[in-house]
């Protein structure tokens, strides 16, 4: 597969009724989950590393295509310098090998403290990874990684180490009026998008607005970019978050059937292939 989609987490409890049918049993999240999408961000990973018999677990309960994506955690990333975690960024891929095929790329969410000044602790790091074992992609939140000529250094980085950058479309949010539920999401930074690719893969997490109408010039520049990138071969994985999370499942399901109105040759998503026909999207 060449495309994947899905959510930021897959035990959401507003979902029941909806993605999960009524009755469903918090236990029962991930196996339906993943018979719905296609990938999961795993947001989980960045407050709590999971001990080996849980991943022993998700592996059991998902289909062989399925991807984790998931996220390294805040005590790596967070802390400051990058280089001095490497042994805990290893140890952390280590315990994620029960999930095998399974496993999709691991990201890096810096924070926005992590400024170019850092680009040499940032080198050694990435330089430190395994690509061998999985990809690695990177998210910057640093305003000056967006400028000249930190951009390029970053961009020059990325593509001789093959690593992935991590596309975050907040726009959505901070478009509109001050609807007091985006408040909480707006804590993302307001960062320009960039629309490159550095490695063979891309992750893009789309920060939706409740009101999917807002959404859709921003998914129609996304259904274009996504079309191209495809074309060359690359793989991409699509994750959409929104303030109102009982929202992202039928925004992303929306964003596929948009994908399949253009034309893009991406796979069938598995929600619409169960045997309930899907419940007619709208502009809501």
């Amino acid at each position: 597969m060449s495309f994947f989609i899905g959510c930021a987490v897959w035990a959401y409890k507003g979902w029941v009724g909806e993605l999960y049918p009524q009755g469903t049993r918090s236990a029962d999240f991930l196996h339906l989950y993943s018979r719905r999408f296609s990938t999961v961000e795993g947001n989980t990973t960045f407050y709590a590393v999971p001990n080996q018999e849980t991943v022993t677990r998700w592996a059991a309960e998902t289909p062989s295509g399925f991807k984790f994506c998931l996220k390294l955690p805040r005590d790596i990333t967070h802390k400051g310098k990058l280089q001095p975690c490497i042994p805990d960024a290893l140890q952390f891929l280590q315990g994620m090998s029960p999930l095998g095929n399974r496993l999709g790329p691991i990201f890096a969410q810096l924070p926005p403290s992590y400024a170019p000044t850092s680009i040499d602790d940032l080198t050694a790091f990435l330089e430190a990874w395994p690509q061998n074992q999985a990809p690695l992609a990177l998210e910057v939140r640093h305003q000056n990684w967006f400028t000249e000529p930190y951009a390029s250094e970053l961009t020059a980085l990325l593509e001789k180490l093959s690593v992935g950058r991590v596309l975050l479309d907040s726009r959505p949010i901070y478009t509109g009026d001050d609807d007091p539920q985006l408040q909480s999401e707006r804590r993302k930074p307001k960062l320009p998008v960039k629309f490159s690719v550095t490695a063979p893969f891309s992750l893009i997490r789309f920060i939706s607005h409740p009101n999917l109408s807002v959404n859709q010039p921003f998914m129609e520049e996304w259904v274009n970019h996504i079309q191209q990138w495809l074309r060359q071969g690359t793989q991409i994985y699509f994750f959409v978050h929104c303030p109102l999370e009982e929202r992202s499942p039928n925004t992303a399901r929306y964003f596929q059937n948009l994908l399949e109105q253009s034309g893009v040759a991406v796979p069938s998503l598995p929600w619409n292939d169960l045997n309930n026909p899907p419940q007619q999207l709208s502009l809501w």
